[in-house]
């Protein structure tokens, strides 16, 4: 059940970031760290398409951890990504200590209210279960 949340849930944050990057709006204007009311910074086309991309691959890595297809890799490279992606995550979920994660100091904007209640929670989540498919993967 875990793998098929995971990747559901992967696929679909891949999905909303191609919505964006054909156009569409909503959601956006919380998607990002802002200041004084303005965003921080304003994503490219580029880096929108990677971060679509680089979810689809995240799916398609638990995908393979879970036994559902087998990637051209050696067991020991899924090891590292795998354990690698579950970082990454909970790197998130932490945080820079200042826009964003749990230990952000700059609150009281519609991005860090998503980010304490959504986002952060979402990224640790992803974390952990991403190292539990890792570990039953074995």
């Amino acid at each position: 059940m875990l793998p098929i949340l995971l990747v559901a849930t992967l696929l679909l944050l891949a999905l909303l970031h191609l919505y964006w990057l054909g156009g569409g709006r909503a959601g956006l204007a919380a998607a990002v760290p802002e200041r004084e009311g303005r965003p921080r910074f304003t994503p490219s086309a580029q880096a929108t398409a990677l971060v679509a991309a680089a979810l689809t691959g995240a799916a398609v890595l638990v995908a393979d951890l879970a036994g559902w297809l087998a990637l051209p890799l050696p067991r020991s490279l899924r090891v590292v990504l795998g354990g690698s992606l579950a970082l990454a995550f909970l790197a998130r979920a932490i945080g820079d200590f200042r826009w964003v994660g749990f230990f952000k100091r700059e609150r009281g904007t519609r991005f860090s209210t998503w980010d304490s209640r959504l986002y952060a929670p979402l990224c640790l989540g992803l974390a952990v279960g991403v190292f539990l498919v890792l570990r039953a993967s074995r």
